[in-house]
């Protein structure tokens, strides 16, 4: 299935460059999404994407630290109380050198991983649900330059391990982007817990660059608040996944 041309009109007119693109995903994302759709290109901000992915990850284990990761992940696990300070000790050896290396394989191949699946649900919404005739070139390259917004939240991540206390740093809730952060996962149950940290802004911004993107792909025929009501019914669902298995 071929990318539609969302501005025949305009084909020759020369691409914005990728600093434009960059800058403009959070200045003027209808325009920029628009040009994306228009001459699509995923490689600049998927490499963007797992460079600065790479980086917190690599600022993480510099400022915080492997051993007080993992220490920090089973200490706050349920089965924390029915361990012993030596079963633990061993618990934090055997995580840390699996961490030494998983760690650095989720910073390079999870980013793309998760854009294509995200990808993949945009065909679905766009093509198969809509009708619509989006490429996957073009829909690949609306996804990885609306996760550009993603770098906001590298950034304060980056700047939170910097500047505040490394043993009260949550692994699995780096910034104050959603409820979650700032509830106390001690003394508030799991699912709720689960349930606050999904509210995410930059999840909700996300859905809704996808939602403009995406219509852009389809040449205008699907709009994006049908794309964005699919997109966030998807998130729902995964987010109620979570709370379930928080709840077993």
């Amino acid at each position: 299935m071929g990318d539609v041309i969302v501005n025949p009109a305009g084909a020759d007119t020369p691409a914005q460059s990728f600093p434009e693109r960059l800058l403009g995903i959070f200045i003027s994302p209808t325009e920029t999404l628009a040009d994306v759709a228009r001459k699509p290109g995923f490689w600049a901000p998927l490499i963007v994407i797992v460079l600065g992915t790479v980086a917190m990850i690599e600022t993480m284990i510099w400022k915080i630290g492997l051993e007080r990761l993992a220490r920090m992940g089973i200490e706050k696990s349920s089965r924390a109380s029915s361990m012993s300070p030596e079963q633990i000790d061993q618990a934090v050896s055997t995580g840390v050198k699996v961490a030494r290396v998983t760690t650095h394989i989720f910073a390079i191949l999870g980013p793309p991983i998760v854009l294509l699946i995200i990808a993949g649900v945009g065909i679905l919404i766009v093509n198969v649900i809509f009708g619509g005739r989006a490429g996957f070139k073009t829909v690949f390259s609306l996804v990885c330059y609306a996760d550009l917004v993603s770098l906001l939240g590298v950034i304060m991540a980056v700047a939170m391990m910097f500047f505040g206390d490394p043993d009260q740093f949550n692994s699995q809730n780096f910034i104050p982007s959603n409820v979650g952060f700032f509830l106390n996962p001690h003394e508030v149950s799991k699912p709720l817990y689960s349930l606050a940290s999904s509210a995410d802004i930059f999840t909700i911004w996300l859905l809704i660059l996808l939602g403009v993107g995406l219509s852009k792909g389809t040449g205008g025929k699907v709009k994006p608040l049908p794309i964005f009501l699919a997109f966030a019914g998807v998130w729902i669902l995964y987010v109620l996944a979570k709370v379930g298995f928080a709840m077993i």
